[in-house]
């Protein structure tokens, strides 16, 4: 039985806070989408409380100095008059932040919702398997400031508790193409024009009608989970002893395809993956269609999980190339491959 606790879902009136534990909104387009983002959210009768750490732009790789963002993230997590919070953005060194913030408070706290990816794996994760708190692995706040298509709704839905499952998407967005409208409109909507093509390993598992696996989701970004091997914020020992069977979802956004396949094995020579079920890998950003002396985005993951047996889903609508899904980490999941797209089915 899964016992990680489940935030109360959002309600009209619900309040909701934004602070920037890694990068802030000081830049463009990030300033025009954070405010157009807390202004269709208000439209729709949710209130903000707005951190001092989102306006920031004095840490070095962060919003400012790592114990200051550490502090703000904890107190809005444990503010009760809070019922969401959003991370400001993404970015490179929320791991300084991490060293101070204060978990033994975080859990006497009644669970909340928190919601980001990216950097923002440096927080999920440990309030997943540390503190037993789900959250969504979702758009950090400038990913609601333009148009809302699929995913926004999906992620608003699931906040709400009217839905407990999210599916992919036919299309994606070529990374060059999303920064390009940006640039020329903050407020772009997607630009979706490759079709996405689940790769399903191994291959035989892709001749079937339909591909079911379940267990725990956990996970996300891979550049930052190899970082947290092996300290003290690695409790995967433990949770791997209270679930029977796990879901990693993990996708990669500096990595080259080398990286990729060493950060895995790492996390796998750490015992990471003993209760695996089945990987849900999200397409690469950097190793997006590289070769680098034969490695590539597909052996980079097939080379270290395939002697595991379990299934692998790659290309899927996970991270930095958009769009993505919202994922709740730390619910029981039944994931589902069929007619070429992954549906994900969270018992909450």
């Amino acid at each position: 039985m899964n016992t990680i606790q489940t935030p109360s879902f959002l309600k009209k009136g619900s309040r909701i806070g934004i602070t920037a534990p890694s990068f802030g909104c000081t830049i463009e387009p990030y300033i025009t989408r954070f405010k157009d983002a807390v202004r269709q959210f208000e439209a729709l009768g949710y209130n903000f409380k707005i951190g001092q750490t989102v306006y920031k732009n004095d840490g070095l790789g962060i919003s400012t100095d790592p114990k200051v963002a550490a502090q703000e993230l904890v107190d809005f997590y444990c503010d009760p008059s809070l019922d969401l919070v959003i991370s400001a953005g993404g970015g490179e060194l929320m791991c300084e932040t991490l060293s101070h913030i204060d978990f033994e408070r975080i859990k006497k706290s009644p669970a909340k919702w928190f919601m980001g990816y990216s950097d923002n794996t440096n927080f999920i994760f440990p309030l997943v398997t540390s503190c037993g708190v789900k959250a969504i692995y979702g758009s950090n706040i400038s990913g609601f400031g333009k148009p809302w298509e699929e995913p926004e709704i999906q992620t608003l839905e699931l906040l709400q508790g009217k839905s407990k499952t999210v599916c992919g998407y036919k299309l994606f967005q070529r990374p060059e193409d999303g920064t390009e409208a940006k640039a020329a409109n903050p407020l772009s909507p997607y630009v979706l024009t490759q079709e996405k093509i689940l790769k399903i390993y191994p291959e035989t598992l892709g001749n079937k009608e339909s591909l079911t696996f379940d267990g725990v989701m956990v996970g996300g970004c891979l550049d930052v989970l190899a970082g947290l091997s092996g300290t003290r914020f690695d409790n995967v020992k433990e949770f791997n002893k209270q679930h029977d069977k796990v879901v990693w979802v993990l996708e990669a956004c500096d990595l080259s395809p080398m990286g990729i396949r060493r950060a895995l094995w790492q996390l796998k020579e750490a015992g990471w993956f003993q209760k695996a079920s089945g990987f849900i890998i999200g397409r690469p950003l950097a190793a997006w269609g590289q070769d680098m002396m034969g490695v590539n985005q597909y052996n980079a993951v097939t080379g270290i999980l395939g002697p595991l047996g379990m299934p692998i889903v790659m290309d899927a609508d996970v991270g930095h190339i958009s769009p993505d899904m919202p994922l709740v980490m730390g619910a029981q999941a039944l994931v589902e491959i069929k007619d070429g797209n992954i549906f994900c089915n969270f018992d909450l």
